[in-house]
């Protein structure tokens, strides 16, 4: 408890200044417009880099361990990472951080625009403290690809094996030179029947080098800015290629009746390879019962907080009574099975729901003050993982709670929007507080990443909405009590 109430402290007086004025204080996207004609001045060189691309999920998760050294006779504390425009709309999760010393923090990350047109779009990294003439650092940068794969064949047999396909460079992308690097790409089986080969180096005749479900490209001599290696590979994917399109997460914090409901609408997507014929029931019914291997989703598992209750999961057609709830003090599960199994094309949107005591998410500050501790993200625990391209998070707090702030670890390079506004629910006089949060290209590597909203609410605004109903039924007595008042007879004269 202490501990919570002294980082809400902290993480608060860094954003007051900025609520003074907005109401709202949190993560946001810097959007810096530079001339079309911008280049990265080569003032850093790469001494040794060190590219690994993890494709044992449904996004591709890339990594870049780097050695970096200010090669100008200036301090500098501006690192440029180069993209493509088409990364550019599927990347995200962008993290930095030093390799060396985990106690360094501040690292920033912002998109940079440029030309609109250009092929080449940047995210600038500025440093925690400027790197001086000659001086090195070791940064690790992470980031990750939505929609990153294409099947290939495009269809496929219910029954056959699904392959996928993800193109990529050889050299890593960089803005700056660099003395050695080398490429691992991980997957998570050893059938890998297609890759690109390219010339070797030194003592290997060719590249890459395959050990066991890994290849490795490199190491590589000195690569010039911007020099890119196009290549593909081409391998076993077993398990669905599961995306969702749009997440609307609605959590309400009710006071008087100390409960936290969450709701969650999803359009879901299969992106794996499609049917090359009508989908066969019977021979689906038969593969259950040896459990094969299969690219469909037919069934996913939410790992939700302790003491949740009052499951739900419907779709578009209404109740599903395909689901499994447990719950106990210390986890809840909640296990659903589509209406039929998801193949590659398919659509299904469904809608789930529970409830929570407040206690386990909600504590009182002094004075007026509140801080709501929740998961930015519970979707689906799937060991393929599951990637989001839109969420839209909403936090419905009670009628009259102002000075609203909040703090996520989700990286700022995901948060496209936040806002506070007001929504009228029932018997409400001037609506309630909600706290809007738009995220994109979200991966559920995320889940763990809490939510942290601070906000006042006063004793008069808790009283509002039943002094608002007390008055109501007065009103409604009085009015009845005059109405028999009145004479509605006829005179005799």
């Amino acid at each position: 408890m202490k501990s919570i109430a002294a980082f809400a402290t902290a993480f608060l007086s860094l954003l007051s200044p900025v609520a003074a004025d907005t109401n709202v204080a949190g993560p946001s996207i810097s959007k810096v417009v530079l001339p079309s004609t911008f280049k990265p001045p080569q003032v850093f060189k790469n001494n040794n880099l060190v590219h690994a691309i993890s494709l044992e999920k449904n996004f591709a998760k890339e990594s870049v361990n780097v050695v970096i050294e200010n090669a100008s006779g200036e301090p500098q504390d501006e690192y440029f990472l180069p993209f493509t425009g088409d990364q550019m709309e599927r990347i995200g999760g962008i993290e930095v951080k030093d390799r060396k010393d985990a106690a360094v923090t501040g690292f920033a990350v912002e998109a940079v625009e440029f030309d609109p047109l250009s092929d080449t779009q940047y995210y600038r990294i500025h440093l925690p403290k400027p790197l001086q003439p000659k001086a090195q650092q070791t940064l690790g940068i992470s980031y990750y690809y939505l929609k990153a794969y294409t099947p290939l064949p495009a269809a496929i047999e219910q029954t056959e094996k699904q392959y996928l396909v993800y193109p990529f460079s050889a050299y890593c992308q960089s803005a700056y030179p660099t003395l050695k690097q080398k490429t691992e790409v991980k997957f998570a089986s050893s059938d890998i029947p297609d890759y690109t080969r390219i010339a070797g180096h030194g003592d290997v005749d060719e590249f890459p080098q395959k050990q066991g479900s890994k290849l490795v490209y490199g190491p590589f001599p000195e690569v010039p800015a911007g020099a890119v290696s196009p290549v593909k590979v081409r391998f076993e994917f077993t398990k669905p290629v599961t995306h969702v399109s749009a997440l609307e997460r609605d959590v309400e914090i009710s006071h008087w009746g100390g409960n936290v409901a969450f709701e969650e609408r999803y359009t879901l997507f299969n992106r794996g390879a499609n049917l090359s014929a009508l989908f066969n029931r019977v021979k689906w019914a038969q593969s259950q019962y040896f459990n094969p291997q299969s690219y469909a989703l037919k069934e996913m598992k939410f790992q939700l907080d302790g003491g949740s209750k009052d499951a739900y999961f419907t779709d578009a057609i209404g109740n599903v009574s395909t689901s499994r709830f447990r719950t106990n003090r210390r986890e809840a599960s909640l296990e659903i099975k589509p209406r039929y199994p998801v193949f590659g094309g398919w659509k299904y949107p469904f809608t789930i729901g529970w409830n929570s005591d407040s206690k386990n998410y909600l504590k009182k500050k002094s004075g007026d003050g509140y801080l709501l501790k929740v998961p930015f993200l519970e979707g689906p625990k799937q060991a393929e993982g599951i990637e989001y391209e839109q969420i839209h998070l909403r936090i419905l707090l009670p009628e009259g709670a102002e000075n609203v702030k909040y703090y996520t670890s989700i990286p700022e390079s995901s948060i496209t929007e936040s806002v506070v506004d007001q929504q009228k629910t029932y018997l409400d006089t001037i609506g309630r507080t909600v706290l809007t949060i738009k995220a994109r290209n979200v991966p559920d590597d995320f889940r763990d990443r809490e939510l942290y909203v601070s906000y006042d609410y006063s004793l008069l605004a808790s009283l509002r909405k039943p002094l608002v109903i007390f008055s109501s039924v007065i009103s409604v007595f009085v009015g009845t009590w005059l109405l028999s008042k009145v004479e509605v007879k006829f005179s005799t004269k």
